[in-house]
């Protein structure tokens, strides 16, 4: 008695089960109501480190002696000899809201300052001490910045060297 009790409890449960699902029949839209997603155009392609080189980094950054390069697909990073000399970074963001860079510098006390490099848009932001600089640049959904730090013993506008490697960058876009 036992097997066929089983046998129907579970033809029952198999019926229960299969007439809970959504009809074929309904009206109610299936899937996300979400739009898709945005998908970035990607800006021309800016090189590795800007399409700069080592030395016009060196140059055009106050570096005097380059003692540190490190290189990644995303950027450069250089280092000045000496204890707390100047430094430069370069930074490719693709796909990346500017938006969110120029909030960040904001948050660090660097009012940003609306720019044009070579006819495309960006910011610069000084630091209240004057000692560093960030600056961005955007292409299409992407942006690039320079960011110059003029180190403890060095003088002058860091946003007048990074605009330089900017304009270097823009100039040599491909």
């Amino acid at each position: 008695m036992r097997i066929p009790s089983a046998i129907i409890t579970g033809m029952a449960l198999a019926v229960v089960l299969t007439s809970c699902g959504s009809g074929g029949d309904s009206d109610a839209p299936t899937g996300s109501m979400r739009p898709p997603p945005k998908v970035a155009s990607l800006g021309p392609f800016v090189g590795e480190c800007g399409h700069v080189t080592d030395d016009e980094v060196r140059d055009l950054g106050g570096l005097g002696t380059i003692s540190q390069v490190f290189k990644n697909a995303t950027g450069c990073s250089y280092q000045g000899s000496g204890i707390a000399g100047p430094s430069v970074t370069f930074a490719s963001y693709r796909g990346s809201p500017i938006e969110r860079e120029k909030a960040w510098v904001s948050n660090f006390g660097r009012e940003p300052e609306a720019i044009d490099v070579g006819g495309r848009p960006g910011f610069a932001a000084l630091d209240p001490d004057g000692s560093i600089c960030d600056l961005a640049v955007q292409l299409d959904d992407d942006f690039f910045e320079w960011s110059t730090n003029n180190g403890i013993f060095a003088a002058g506008n860091p946003c007048d060297r990074a605009r330089a490697l900017a304009e270097l960058t823009v100039g040599r876009l491909g």
